[in-house]
């Protein structure tokens, strides 16, 4: 077996890419890079009906999008190749005769069984700890059709790809005892094993499956989380840095500090609020000219292009101006609409909640003749000009800024007001307060 770390994601293409294979995929991806390893990706793609090539590029898109790329696998290639398993049938035949020479294989209802030792067997998993089990009855390794069985497979492609450390999930721990006497039988090293535990659905009892909520990679690629953001919460769904951070700028950061001692063995329950929480964060921490370029392709994605025909430098002031406040990339759009787009609606939810004090009507009156007489909108100004204005009318500052906000975006929240007001300009303002003022009478 080789001196280097090597691990594999082995999953099976059906057509989705679910969050607990992406979070094994994820864990054998980090040990091998905080190792300076090898990632090894094998496709168990035997089952001819479901394992389609667009069910394949749904996994390989997905892999890409997280970031997790592999060192050997499809489209990389490999010395220990090929690596898919139904290109792999001379192989298993080959081990299946050194198991007939053995006395360990036998045939039986047109199947191949593999006899077992009758041995108990130690697993000495890097969670768990010992686990020591004995397995009692003879099971297939080839089916009827001639098919080879997924333990036999499993642990013959390991044995092949010189796979160093096994890190998958803990429903796999009892077929562990199986892959052992297949090991041994086969007088191969074992590698060293690590279960993980298992993902919980966000409600009620049981494992999560692919029928639930938030559970495919593909929706989070589809409603524009960040992919370092998923991958950010997906290495704490079982695993814990030991420290009190949770926020990890990217991958390679999460993967100095991985290793076995902070996997838990208690199961872990997927929280999408959270994950939420943590594409926010992540959003909000973008470099300035990541942040528009990823603003830029979401209103392209939503049909919006026609808003990125304004300058690039006034572009990049509202994605600066708005960065602060966005929540998730698919609000986005709706978030920056009036920046765009002159005929805006009025959000009748806002239109309520700045309507029910005082008079906003008067004081968009008295707002407009002050911002027609201003040279320029100056946002480090406008507040004590407002203020000015205010009290020569004999009210407070904040009377204005309600009705001001309404007026010049249709909405009572978003970005810092005087900044917005700046970057739409004087004309605009103007423009603004007096369509305000015609329509909300």
């Amino acid at each position: 077996m080789s001196d280097k770390v090597r691990v594999r994601f082995a999953p099976s293409p059906t057509g989705f890419f679910h969050i607990g294979s992406a979070r094994t995929a994820l864990f054998n991806w980090l040990y091998a890079r905080h190792t300076g390893g090898d990632f090894v990706l094998r496709i168990e793609d035997t089952d001819k009906e479901r394992n389609t090539k667009e069910a394949l590029d749904v996994l390989l898109e997905g892999m890409r999008w997280l970031g997790l790329d592999w060192d050997e696998g499809p489209e990389v290639g490999g010395k220990y190749g090929p690596y898919f398993q139904s290109k792999r049938g001379d192989i298993y035949l080959k081990f299946l005769e050194i198991l007939r020479a053995k006395g360990r294989a036998y045939d039986k209802d047109g199947a191949v069984f593999f006899k077992v030792s009758g041995q108990k067997q130690v697993l000495h998993d890097l969670v768990y700890g010992d686990v020591e089990r004995m397995e009692e009855k003879d099971f297939p390794i080839f089916r009827s059709d001639g098919s080879p069985v997924f333990h036999f497979v499993n642990v013959v492609d390991d044995i092949c790809m010189e796979i160093t450390n096994v890190i998958r999930g803990q429903d796999h721990l009892t077929n562990t005892n199986k892959h052992i006497e297949l090991f041994k039988a086969f007088e191969a090293p074992l590698p060293k094993f690590a279960h993980i535990p298992l993902i919980l659905k966000s409600v009620g009892q049981g494992k999560m499956s692919k029928r639930d909520r938030g559970a495919l990679i593909e929706e989070y690629r589809e409603r524009r989380f960040l992919p370092e953001a998923v991958v950010n919460y997906l290495s704490l769904l079982g695993w814990n840095p030991k420290h009190d951070r949770e926020i990890f700028s990217s991958p390679r950061d999460i993967a100095e500090l991985f290793d076995f001692g902070g996997i838990v063995k208690s199961n872990a329950r997927f929280d999408e609020r959270k994950m939420a929480h943590f594409n926010t964060e992540h959003i909000r921490a973008l470099p300035a000219d990541r942040f528009s370029k990823i603003c830029r392709e979401t209103l392209d994605a939503f049909g919006l292009a026609s808003y990125l025909n304004y300058p690039a430098e006034y572009s990049d002031k509202v994605f600066a101006l708005c960065q602060p406040k966005v929540s998730a990339m698919d609000s986005f759009p709706s978030m920056v609409e009036y920046f765009f787009n002159d005929n805006y609606a009025f959000d009748e939810g806002g239109r309520e909640r700045t309507f029910k004090k005082g008079d906003p009507l008067a004081r968009m009156s008295e707002m407009l003749p002050f911002f027609e007489s201003l040279e320029k909108v100056d946002a480090s100004l406008l507040h004590d000009q407002l203020a000015a204005l205010a009290e020569g009318n004999g009210i407070r500052p904040n009377d204005y800024f309600p009705a001001l906000r309404y007026a010049l975006s249709g909405q009572s929240g978003g970005p810092d007001l005087m900044s917005m007001a700046e970057a739409l300009g004087k004309d605009k303002c103007v423009e603004r307060l007096k369509r305000a003022l015609s329509e909300l009478k």
